[in-house]
C-alpha cells in the first residue's frame, strides 16, 4: 500500500477519534436543568355569591379560596389561622356589600348579638331620622333603601289679606339624603321590587335631623325620589340645585311661581 494514503487513514482515524471524544465530553459539561419554584399559597375566606347590604350571612355564603400568600393581606381571614371561621360568623350581618369572590374583613360584618346594626351602618357624624311616609307620600312605595331622595315640605297657610282661599306653598328643606331603610326592611329581598311602608329612616347630619323635626310639625313631608344618575362622579349636585327650587302659591284660582333662595323653608 501507498505510504501516503497509510498516513492519510491514520489521520483520518485519529481525528474521528478526536471527535467522538470531544462530543462526549461536551453533553457531559451541559449545566443541570433549573428546578421550578413552587409559589407558596394560602386559603382565604372569600364570599361564595354576592353579599347584600344587611345581609344575615350564613356559613353557606362563605368559602375558602387559594391566594398567593405573598399578596393576601394580613385583614384577610385565613384557614391557617381559623380554620372554623366561616361557623363562627355565621349570622353576622354585613354592614357593606360584598361581592362574589372578595376576601371577607371583620370590619364589614357586624355580630348579631353585638351593638345594633342601624347605629353599626351609620357613618361618623350621622343621625338615623325616621318619619312617617304614605304611598302618596313615598313615590308610590318605590322608594327602596339605599336610594337618594329630596325631602318635601308641603304646608297650608292663612292669606296674610284675610280674604280668600288659603295659600299653600312646598319647599325641598333636604336633598340629596339616603335612605337607611323602609320600615324595618333594610335591603332587597326575594327580587321584590317595591316596598310600601309606613316608616323612612333617612341619614341626615346634626342640623338636618332638626330641620326636619320642625318641618314634621309645620306641615305634611313627601319623599322625592332621585335618580341613580345624579350618584355619579361628575352629576349634578345637590347645592346645583339650590337656584332651582321655586315655590308655588295658590289665590284663589290663580297660581303663581316664584324663586326660592336656599334658605326657603
Amino acid at each position: 500500500m501507498n505510504r501516503a494514503r497509510v498516513v492519510v487513514l491514520a489521520i483520518a482515524v485519529v481525528a474521528g477519534g478526536a471527535a467522538a471524544y470531544l462530543a462526549s465530553g461536551s453533553n457531559s459539561a451541559l449545566p443541570p436543568a433549573a428546578q421550578v419554584v413552587q409559589m407558596e399559597t394560602t386559603d382565604v375566606l372569600v364570599a361564595r355569591s354576592d353579599i347584600g347590604l344587611g345581609q344575615q350571612i350564613t356559613a353557606d355564603d362563605l368559602q375558602w379560596q387559594t391566594w398567593p400568600a405573598t399578596t393576601a393581606s394580613s385583614s384577610f381571614i385565613r384557614r391557617s389561622d381559623r380554620a372554623d371561621a366561616a361557623s363562627q360568623l355565621a349570622g353576622s350581618i354585613a354592614r357593606s356589600p360584598m361581592l362574589t369572590g372578595e376576601p371577607i374583613r371583620e370590619t364589614k360584618l357586624v355580630k348579631s348579638n353585638g351593638s345594633g346594626f342601624m347605629a353599626a351602618i351609620l357613618p361618623s357624624g350621622m343621625r338615623a331620622v325616621s318619619t312617617e311616609i304614605s304611598p302618596e307620600t313615598g313615590a308610590g312605595g318605590f322608594i327602596l333603601p339605599n336610594d337618594r331622595v329630596d325631602v318635601i315640605l308641603s304646608r297650608r297657610m292663612k292669606n296674610p289679606d284675610g280674604a280668600g282661599a288659603d295659600i299653600f306653598n312646598s319647599a325641598a328643606i333636604l336633598s340629596d339624603v339616603r335612605v337607611l331603610a323602609i320600615d324595618q326592611t333594610v335591603e332587597e329581598k326575594g327580587g321584590q321590587k317595591v316596598v310600601v311602608g309606613k316608616t323612612a329612616t333617612l341619614e341626615l347630619k346634626p342640623r338636618q335631623t332638626e330641620a326636619l323635626a320642625q318641618a314634621r310639625q309645620s306641615g305634611t313631608l313627601s319623599l322625592a325620589l332621585r335618580s341613580l344618575v345624579d350618584a355619579r362622579p361628575g352629576a349634578k349636585s345637590a347645592k346645583d340645585d339650590e337656584a332651582d327650587k321655586v315655590v308655588t302659591i295658590y289665590r284663589g284660582t290663580n297660581r303663581d311661581t316664584i324663586s326660592c333662595s336656599p334658605s326657603c323653608n
